[in-house]
């Protein structure tokens, strides 16, 4: 191995201990599940190494940064497989970005690279060459950009979004396959009854509570609610604990997180409208390990409210149940396990000219989930308008900002693909510490 070969593999394990460390030691089969998924190949070594993305971008020049546009609302961990459908809190099917965890403060252009550099790499997976990418990257960039300007000449954000009569194709497809599932459906794969009951099904992933941790979990609960906006809160008979338990066995991104499943009443007292949520321990936001702004930080008493304040900023009519609480002066975010989360199913979506329009909607969804953050959040923090921040200094050189995008997307793909094989042979060499491979 060469010393610049040697530098990276030690660069990748340094950022990877760094950002993991205290989740690994908690947990180190859980980050030894989660790193031989990131092993897979390198799209999901991507998905699973944020931290490393933004050790890097941070030390590379961006022109399209200013005071403003450094410093919007962002996903923080914006890749292909994060869009989907949801159910917004006013009842409407919409197809958006899905995952909030990594929300923060940012570069706009983060979010814009990060999935330029992900579609380069779903691409090559499916081996579509490089022209064709150069194409597609493309697509979604002008997509975002156009999106952007539409911003500008209206007075509501929140107005625009990707429903079963806004779009078609694929994107129009997953929509309609939620539009499919039932509360009733979902319930009955978690719960079942027991008298004239609902309580969660045991099964893998679940784990029964003591007395004690069980209690300590109910009034964390309670500490939640008052965190629910009074516009969304229910009245009645809604939010009475019916069981709860402990949860393992997220995906890639959120391994060794501590969770609980809290089943509750819902509207009324029939079965078939209990709700189901989680109570997930929030994590460190990726893109927090690079921005300096101290103030920024103090906005939030901990992840789990971060989580929380960065989602409603940015997802407009955000989930009616979102809301954060604190378990051993530790930050969690609870939402609802819905039945119409479904995310894009890639695996039919093979040629270019299928994939073409559904990453011309994605750009859509990127400039809305940056152009309405700034109607529904924390104006201390975000005081400006980010649609006319990006136009003012993307305004005339949107080429430029393409080809600029597109470069990064084939380069830093390539640079992914070469990491993803140091990864794996550090891991397999046990050269990570904390998950020696057993």
């Amino acid at each position: 191995m060469s010393p610049r070969e040697t530098d990276r593999s030690e660069r990748i394990v340094d950022t990877l201990v760094d950002a993991f460390s205290d989740l690994m030691a908690a947990d180190p089969a859980a980050f030894r599940t989660k790193f031989r998924k990131m092993a897979a190949d390198p799209f999901a070594f991507y998905r699973g190494s944020a931290c490393l993305f933004y050790a890097d971008v941070a030390e590379r020049e961006d022109p399209w940064a200013d005071e403003r546009t450094g410093r919007i609302w962002i996903q923080g961990d914006l890749h292909a497989e994060n869009f989907g459908t949801y159910m917004d809190g006013d009842g409407r099917l919409i197809f958006d970005v899905n995952d909030f965890d990594e929300a923060y403060i940012g570069h706009f252009t983060w979010d814009v690279t990060r999935f330029a550099a992900s579609l380069a790499l779903l691409c090559w997976r499916k081996a579509i060459p490089d022209d064709d990418i150069t194409e597609l990257v493309g697509r979604y960039a002008r997509a975002y950009l156009d999106q952007v300007r539409a911003f500008t000449d209206v007075d509501d954000d929140r107005s625009f979004s990707l429903r079963l009569d806004t779009c078609d194709g694929p994107v129009q497809e997953a929509l309609l396959r939620a539009k499919l599932s039932t509360r009733v459906a979902l319930l009955d794969s978690i719960t079942e009854t027991e008298g004239f009951d609902r309580i969660l099904r045991d099964g893998p992933g679940v784990r029964r509570l003591d007395d004690g941790e069980r209690e300590r979990v109910c009034e964390a609960f309670e500490r939640y609610l008052d965190t629910i906006p009074e516009s969304k809160r229910d009245s009645g008979v809604t939010y009475a604990i019916k069981d709860v338990a402990g949860k393992s066995g997220f995906g890639i991104g959120s391994a060794g997180l501590p969770a609980y499943t809290v089943l509750v009443e819902g509207y009324n007292q029939a079965l078939d409208n209990d709700v189901v949520l989680t109570m997930k321990q929030g994590n460190v936001a990726a893109p927090s390990r690079v921005v300096p702004e101290s103030e920024v930080a103090a906005v939030f008493h901990h992840h789990g409210h971060r989580t929380v304040l960065s989602q409603r900023a940015l997802q407009a009519h955000a989930d009616r149940h979102l809301g954060w609480t604190d378990l051993d002066d530790v930050g969690f975010v609870v939402s609802e396990i819905s039945p119409y989360e479904s995310d894009l199913d890639w695996s039919e979506l093979t040629e270019p000219d299928e994939i073409g329009p559904v990453v011309e909607y994605l750009g859509r969804a990127t400039a809305k989930v940056h152009c309405v953050a700034d109607s529904d959040a924390d104006d201390s923090i975000v005081d400006f308008q980010t649609e006319e921040a990006i136009t003012d200094v993307v305004g005339g050189r949107e080429d430029e900002f393409v080809g600029w995008v597109t470069d990064f997307a084939h380069s830093y793909a390539a640079q992914v693909r070469e990491d993803h094989a140091r990864f794996v042979d550090a891991f397999r060499d046990g050269r990570i510490p904390g998950v020696t491979s057993t």
